[in-house]
C-alpha cells in the first residue's frame, strides 16, 4: 500500500494581541478504513441480535405475521454466498 501523504491546516488564531500558529494532521487512511469495518461490524451484529430477539418474542406471543415480517428481514444477516 502507498504511503499515504500528510495534509497540515495550519490556523491563525489571535489571543491577547499574539499570534498562535496551530497545525492538524489528518488521520491516516488505514486508521479511518479499520474505524469503519470496526462501527459496520458492531452495527450489524447488534442489529441481527435484535431482529432474533424481536423474532423470539413474536414466537411466544404466537404471532405469526410479525414473525414472517421479521423473518424476512432476518434472511438478508444470514445469507451467505
Amino acid at each position: 500500500m502507498k504511503k499515504q501523504k500528510l495534509n497540515y491546516q495550519l490556523k491563525m488564531l489571535r489571543k491577547n494581541n499574539q499570534s498562535e500558529l496551530k497545525a492538524k494532521r489528518e488521520i491516516p487512511f488505514e486508521i479511518r478504513l479499520a474505524s469503519q469495518l470496526l462501527l459496520d461490524d458492531l452495527c450489524f451484529r447488534w442489529n441481527k441480535a435484535r431482529l432474533e430477539k424481536d423474532i423470539n418474542q413474536s414466537l411466544d406471543e404466537q404471532n405469526e405475521e410479525a414473525f414472517k415480517e421479521l423473518s424476512k428481514t432476518f434472511n438478508s444477516y444470514i445469507w451467505e454466498s
